[in-house]
């Protein structure tokens, strides 16, 4: 047996006869880190997983210098997810919900404020302030990969298939789109369409990707354009507590402090940040940090 090369990568793909291009994401120490930060209930932890996975398949799909992160917000069951993949291929993500709640099988039951959102953000010419595109992703769809799929439908007016999965072990994901204009033959897309039907949550999370990729696709002779690793990583750091500290104001940020220090923990990595009451003057006394503060710290 041979070992799995493919493990914790991105792989972009091209079906050159059909006219078809496609991304492949296969998590897996890389996901484990991201979902063993917290001891999350079965449904949450497996929305959690095709998020991260979708973070990393759009970064393959779309143009990113920066970071692009999914993030889902309502009232209900489901408060935040968030995903997030960089240009660097690290991967991060949370969710946060009620107490002793799971978050829906069915998005549709997260009620009519929940919000679904694309964010990209690259850097701009002042490294202090990033250029931030956002797209809103419509909650007609009972599950993500639905939801993406009506979105890329819409947004580009290309055809679309996705399909996202995970478990305990990984996190995988599988998109396909039709090339812009009149490449591949005329039944191209319905042909790898038909193929893609044949595949299932299960055998997406089995088999690796290139074995994958060569069950379904051998007729049309796929080829591997690209293979990228991804890792769990984390974008906080002292300075970037330090500035959300400082947005807080004073008065806050001291009221924080208890039995001599206030420590403050990141929700995505769980590194924790000590500061002393001197070292909490000192952020009210000196410039602000110009460094923009973590999505989520608490």
């Amino acid at each position: 047996m041979t070992a799995d090369t493919t493990a914790d990568t991105l792989t972009r793909f091209l079906l050159p006869a059909a006219g078809v291009r496609g991304v492949a994401v296969r998590l897996d120490d890389a996901w484990q880190a991201v979902a063993g930060q917290d001891a999350y209930p079965p449904a949450a932890r497996e929305l959690l997983g095709e998020a991260s996975a979708a973070a990393v398949l759009f970064t393959g799909h779309t143009k990113v210098d920066g970071r692009l992160s999914i993030q889902l917000r309502s009232s209900g069951a489901l408060r935040t997810l968030f995903a997030e993949c960089t240009a660097a291929g690290t991967v991060r993500g949370i969710v946060q919900m009620p107490e002793e709640q799971d978050a829906p099988r069915d998005l549709r039951d997260l009620g009519d404020d929940a919000l679904l959102a694309i964010t990209i953000e690259n850097p701009g010419l002042d490294p202090r302030e990033p250029q931030r595109y956002q797209s809103l992703v419509g909650l007609q769809a009972s599950r993500l990969a639905e939801a993406f799929e009506d979105y890329f439908r819409q947004s580009e007016q290309l055809p679309t298939r996705l399909l996202l999965s995970a478990d305990g072990e990984r996190a995988c994901g599988l998109m396909l789109q039709k090339l812009p204009g009149d490449e591949g033959d005329v039944d191209g897309w319905n042909r790898a369409g038909a193929l893609f039907d044949t595949l299932g949550e299960a055998e997406l999370l089995a088999v690796p990707t290139r074995d994958l990729l060569h069950r379904l696709f051998h007729e049309e002779a796929p080829q591997i354009l690209t293979e990228r690793p991804v890792r769990f990583g984390c974008s906080c750091s002292r300075e970037r507590v330090e500035s959300m500290l400082q947005s807080l104001g004073e008065e806050e940020a001291t009221a924080a402090l208890a039995d001599g220090a206030a420590e403050v923990r990141c929700e995505f990595c769980g590194q924790q940040y000590r500061f002393t009451p001197s070292e909490i003057a000192e952020l009210f006394s000196s410039h602000p940090v110009e460094v923009e503060a973590p999505h989520r710290l608490q």
